[in-house]
């Protein structure tokens, strides 16, 4: 299918406002069977030729900010029905002579909407229930509302929460209806497309197509270079490359850097085989890699140092292999995802989270040169996964707990060994923040025996889709003898605990739980060390990681978890030894995610036979929603 004929489509159009969200939200609509574009606010009228529809996202500015993305109004006088998100919800405040102001209380995370009389008639409500669950990520709220405009739902936090203006036939939520956490989320847009006067005009066949065709347009009369990491999202790549150019023109470069799973690499390349693929070979760069990273504590260089050295090793291996020397030229493809390029600020009015390393230097200058195929790119992970099965690719492909191309490396977290005294000062605010939030979700019990304390290590999170680096909350309950801890069984009080914490404060974004204090090292001794991503750390955390992952799949829990991290802290009573923290979570989009709750029985198992490793001196369970944290700790 060509770009002109989706051009002719009926349609609803996304404003991107900088939301790590936008996207998503057209993805939805294409899930339902809605072709939907991506615009920017500033957009001219002509670009919304054949919308039906427009919804305008959520975003990380302030609408009373000075710098704030360039918004059309005249969009606003189309005769089209709008619906506004989070930021979207309020500039439409603001556009029609409401006001927005910051809230005395955030809401990150679930929370209640809950209609009043006009919400339970609303067309955009309908066959909603009275009291849904949705996801929130926002500190301004809508404090009046634009002319014309009346309050249809609310949450305990946020009064003005879905308003309405069916004369316009214009809506808006502080809500984000595109995610996951929002249950109902897709009833609300089905809802809006159908008030749209919309017909379905796309599916799986249809996005399948295209993309094909694009591959063969982007790569004419060229051969073709995918790194593989054994992840879903490279393996996809890959499958739909041989699919639309053949073998002969595609060759696959699995790199082992050193930063894979205990014995990932030879998996893969058995895997691989076994479904048919013999155009692909592995290079064992180990130490080149481990050398690029030496001495590296920051995660964005650490993350820039490891794609920087894809591209080395591609270099040496192109001209070791004499590639393009029969006088075609190679291409190189990535499994690129759209949620790496938006986390990457690689939209005009994003922010950057984090630099992913298929979007370091090295490979900028190849994509303007437009040397570089990536057939992902507008795609998420649940998405990816449904075409490599469309295509004939087995679960055991498919289904893989994603694999990043830096790997373990931007699990192991590293220190010079001390704290700055800007940190320790953001760090003693921290712990007086944490003292200051009341956590009565639990019995007596467990509340009388919880120590609140602060671990004096740094994680990204994202929260307004801004990146934080804030530090992590720690509770820890009764000891339970031999270092082992009381672990709270109800999951939804863990989480509202979590919450609670993170909504609440400005120095903290994160709550784990303690499981394990070694019974040999007084709490007292723990101290953060200085501890860089080596061969040594990544060994043990290689042992930690493969107890997760294999006991998983002995109970038949894998494919329910979407992705388990286990992430090693240079924290710790004396050198040679490590904090490891457990991080599975479940999710379909990526964008958001919740930890995911093991069975108590598993979670005991698992930290028994961790406990057992004479390197580990504590084990945490990260219990954080993305947002406000992302899934990996760097």
């Amino acid at each position: 299918m060509s770009s002109v004929d989706l051009k002719e489509k009926e349609k609803i159009v996304v404003l991107d406002f900088g939301s790590q969200y936008a996207h998503l939200i057209a993805k939805r609509f294409r899930a339902l069977g809605y072709y939907s574009e991506i615009a920017l606010p500033s957009a001219d009228v002509s670009v919304f030729k054949n919308a039906c529809g427009i919804v305008l996202s959520g975003g990380p500015s302030s609408v009373y900010e000075e710098n704030v993305p360039e918004f059309n109004e005249e969009i606003l006088e189309l005769d089209v029905p709008i619906l506004g998100l989070c930021y979207g919800h309020q500039l439409l405040a603001k556009s029609y002579g409401g006001s927005v102001e910051k809230a005395s209380v955030g809401e990150f995370g679930i929370a209640h909407l809950s209609l009043n009389e006009k919400g339970k008639v609303s067309p955009l409500f309908e066959n909603v229930s009275l009291t849904t669950q949705v996801w929130m990520s926002h500190q301004d709220a809508v404090c009046a509302l634009g002319e014309g405009f009346e309050v249809i739902g609310s949450t305990k936090d946020c009064a003005f929460a879905a308003v309405q203006n069916l004369e316009k036939k214009r809506f808006s939520l502080q809500c984000h209806c595109e995610v996951k956490d929002t249950p109902e989320g897709n009833k609300i847009f089905e809802n809006f497309a159908r008030i749209c006067g919309m017909a379905k005009n796309w599916d799986e066949d249809t996005v399948l197509n295209h993309i094909l065709s694009s591959i063969q347009r982007d790569a004419e009369g060229k051969n073709v270079l995918l790194f593989l990491s054994g992840g879903v999202d490279s393996t996809v790549a890959f499958a739909l490359l041989n699919k639309a150019l053949g073998q002969e023109r595609v060759l696959g470069l699995h790199i082992d850097n050193g930063f894979m799973r205990k014995n990932e690499s030879k998996q893969v390349s058995e895997a691989y085989k076994a479904h048919g693929f013999t155009n692909f070979i592995t290079e064992d760069a180990s130490e080149s890699f481990l050398a690029a990273i030496a001495g590296l504590t920051d995660p964005q260089k650490k993350r820039m140092a490891v794609g920087e050295n894809f591209i080395a090793v591609r270099d040496s291996v192109v001209e070791r292999l004499k590639l393009g020397q029969d006088g075609k030229v190679w291409m190189l493809a990535q499994g690129t995802l759209y949620p790496d390029i938006i986390e990457s600020g690689g939209t005009k009015n994003s922010h950057t989270i984090k630099t992913h390393h298929n979007r370091v230097d090295g490979i900028q200058k190849l994509i303007a040169q437009g040397l570089v195929i990536e057939p992902l790119k507008d795609l998420y992970k649940d998405e990816v996964r449904a075409i490599g099965k469309k295509i004939g690719l087995s679960d055991e492909l498919v289904m893989r707990h994603p694999f990043p191309g830096p790997g373990l490396s931007i699990n192991v977290l590293c220190s010079s060994g001390s704290l700055s005294a800007e940190d320790k000062a953001e760090m003693a605010k921290a712990q007086a923040e944490l003292d200051g939030v009341e956590i009565t979700q639990f019995c007596a019990h467990c509340t009388a025996s919880m120590k609140k304390s602060v671990l004096p290590v740094k994680s990204v999170g994202v929260q307004g889709d801004f990146r934080t680096y804030r530090f992590p909350a720690v509770l820890t309950f009764a000891d339970e003898g031999n270092g082992f801890y009381h672990i709270p069984k109800v999951r939804e009080k863990v989480e509202g605990a979590s919450s609670s914490i993170t909504n609440k404060a400005r120095y903290l974004n994160r709550t784990v739980i303690k499981l394990y204090q070694n019974p040999k090292c007084d709490e007292s001794e723990m101290k953060l060390l200085e501890g860089y991503c080596t061969k040594e750390r990544l060994d043990q955390l290689r042992e930690v990681d493969n107890i997760v992952l294999t006991t998983l799949h002995e109970k038949g829990l894998y494919n329910s978890i979407f992705q388990h991290l286990t992430i090693a802290l240079p924290f710790a009573s004396e050198k040679g030894k490590q904090c490891f923290v457990l991080r599975p979570v479940v999710s379909e989009d990526v964008m958001t995610a919740r930890f995911a709750w093991l069975p108590m029985d598993v979670l005991k198992e698992i930290v028994a036979k961790i406990a057992d490793l004479p390197f580990v001196d504590a084990l945490y369970f990260d219990a954080t929603n993305k947002p406000p944290a992302t899934f990996g700790w760097e």
